[in-house]
């Protein structure tokens, strides 16, 4: 799916997205255990931001300065209102490009909606964009391959690579999986905890 057109369909929801979600408790224990994985404090980046609250507010509670990503233009004026002191941008992440590096990233149930063939490269640039033992946490589906399925009346597209070519990326990319539940049992929703691997010094580098 476009990402135009991904972003117009959320424009449509993104009072009802806020209203539901900014106190909602959905994904928090899960959230707040790949916190305890990081360090604390730096540079943050939530792909797929929506119009902000509780992920962005526990960020904030463990000093993190967050850099928040949507192709939603409602969700992301919400955002800017709902968090005045953080970063937001109407953005792709596919088409994202940064120098700089993260020590936590989040992308929760968002880059699920992303093109079947661009799941692998994605999700290598996610793994690429943290420092040094960063953190990364992230959903995806169960299984392989995508499907379309009707949500507030709506169509939506969704994608996976599944388990397998998750962790097969994230390895390859220097990430280790430090934690991965099936969390919705017996619905197919999968959440993965990763760190950004640190490469031993050669004696004679």
């Amino acid at each position: 799916m476009e990402p135009s057109t991904l972003g117009r369909k959320y424009d449509r929801i993104a009072n009802w997205w806020n209203e539901r979600h900014f106190d909602s408790k959905y994904g928090v224990s899960q959230f707040e255990k790949a916190l305890d994985y990081s360090q604390g404090s730096g540079a943050a980046l939530d792909v797929g931001c929506g119009a902000g609250g509780r992920f962005i507010r526990l960020m904030e509670n463990r000093g993190y300065s967050v850099t928040g990503l949507d192709v939603s233009e409602e969700m992301i004026a919400l955002a800017s209102k709902n968090h005045p002191d953080e970063f937001f941008l109407v953005q792709d992440i596919c088409l994202y490009k940064t120098k700089k590096k993260f020590e936590f990233i989040v992308a929760w149930d968002s880059i699920f909606h992303l093109p079947l063939e661009l799941q692998k490269p994605t999700v290598a640039k996610l793994c690429n964009l943290l420092v040094d033992n960063g953190i990364l946490i992230y959903t995806f589906g169960d299984d392989v391959g995508a499907h379309e399925d009707v949500w507030h009346g709506d169509r939506f597209y969704y994608s996976s690579i599944g388990i397998n070519g998750n962790l097969k990326v994230m390895m390859e990319n220097g990430v280790t999986c430090k934690h991965m539940e099936l969390d919705q049992w017996p619905l197919n929703h999968v959440y993965i905890i990763g760190q950004k691997t640190v490469l031993e010094q050669r004696d004679d580098d």
